[in-house]
């Protein structure tokens, strides 16, 4: 029998105090203020009608911030990345033929969730830094015309490329196929119209432009996923993650004995979302696309006075995430980014995949997207370089 004696001493260590950073990288963007102050509010049970009456203004504003009033909108209790999972492990079933638009990292990592629900992925690779080619797309379902979903990434993170969602989404309906959108870079930044563009899922993440806390995925799924979803012929692969489940945890009403439980929801990232929702829809959807832009234009500019050129051309770049080739003659850039962080607080995303050590990905999302941020990265970047 253990003895209280024979426990080893707990180790010691002082508060943690993190350093005080600009995040200008890909994500997660600086935070509001009032959004980190309202972690610090009680603890509410995640089935208390108080809680419940603020989920559904969550909702609401999430339907605001995708424009849809798609019922089946709601928040993932975890990263972008579990939003990624949910719609695929919902709508893919074993044997069911994939479309996958592939222009960088975010679309490979559909592939693999397509392989992992038993579907079958047909791959549309485009180069990185390209958006996804329409025209590629229609042949390809002509070529397959069994085909059920097209899946393509919005704005790819790993490239700073915006793709035409809703020339997409309409090509893909007019062959009877379901859509998948991955808009985690995308949603608050550049226009987004989930239910005008026939989206059928979507899913973001709350700590890009909405300049929340990470940890949290916003979703929607229009009637006709839904649908399918209710209608599947083999059970949800993931049962955290089956809507059939999940969805009677965000159904409308006030009273917490009409919620079905399903998990222990994250209570206090919820008020932070909730303020930072409520602070997009108090600036304006369109303000808010606007104010990028012009924090982009600015930096645009500053940055090809040092010589930065620019991975994805004018007409498709994504205003919060900005993919620049450095200077010529710079040999180490990921010596230059160290400095950034350890002598100005600095962070600036690297490349990604084949994009590793050949450029620099900076974000201007949400709060982050402000002048004062814009002059002292461009300040700080001339001082390192």
């Amino acid at each position: 029998m253990m003895r209280y004696s024979d426990i080893v001493g707990p180790p010691a260590f002082p508060t943690f105090e993190p350093a005080e950073r600009l995040l200008m990288g890909p994500g997660p963007s600086p935070i509001y203020p009032s959004v980190l102050q309202s972690l610090a509010k009680p603890t509410l049970g995640h089935l208390d009608p108080q809680f419940i009456k603020m989920m559904d203004e969550v909702k609401q504003m999430t339907q605001y911030a995708f424009q849809t009033s798609y019922p089946l909108t709601f928040i993932v209790s975890a990263p972008g990345s579990a939003g990624m999972e949910t719609a695929f492990v919902n709508l893919v079933e074993p044997g069911e033929k994939v479309i996958v638009c592939r222009n960088g990292v975010f679309g490979g990592r559909m592939v693999e969730n397509v392989l992992r629900c038993g579907g079958i992925p047909v791959i549309i690779d485009q180069e990185w830094g390209k958006p996804v080619d329409p025209d590629s797309l229609e042949i390809t379902l002509k070529a397959n015309p069994d085909t059920k979903i097209v899946a393509f990434v919005h704005a790819e993170t790993s490239t700073g490329a915006a793709s035409d969602a809703q020339l997409i989404c309409e090509i893909a309906t007019k062959y009877h196929c379901l859509t998948i959108v991955d808009s985690v870079t995308g949603l608050g930044g550049i226009p987004l119209f989930t239910e005008k563009w026939n989206i059928d899922a979507i899913y973001s993440g709350s700590q890009k432009c909405l300049s929340c806390i990470p940890g949290l995925s916003p979703v929607a799924f229009s009637p006709r996923a839904a649908e399918k979803i209710k209608n599947r012929k083999s059970k949800v692969q993931s049962w955290f993650l089956d809507l059939n489940l999940v969805m009677a945890y965000w159904e409308d009403g006030l009273q917490a004995g009409q919620r079905a439980y399903h998990h222990t929801a994250p209570v206090n990232s919820l008020y932070a979302l909730h303020e930072a929702l409520r602070l997009l829809c108090q600036e304006g959807l369109e303000n808010a696309w606007n104010r990028h832009r012009e924090m982009h234009l600015l930096l645009l500019e500053g940055l090809q006075d040092l010589g930065f050129t620019f991975l994805v051309d004018e007409p498709f770049r994504l205003p919060q995430l900005n993919a620049v080739f450095l200077p010529s003659g710079i040999e180490n850039e990921a010596n230059l980014r160290k400095k950034l962080l350890l002598e100005h607080q600095l962070e600036v995303g690297a490349g990604l995949g084949a994009l590793s050590g050949k450029i620099w990905r900076i974000g201007l999302m949400g709060y982050g997207a402000n002048k004062e941020n814009v002059e002292q990265c461009l300040n700080a970047i001339k001082k390192v370089i």
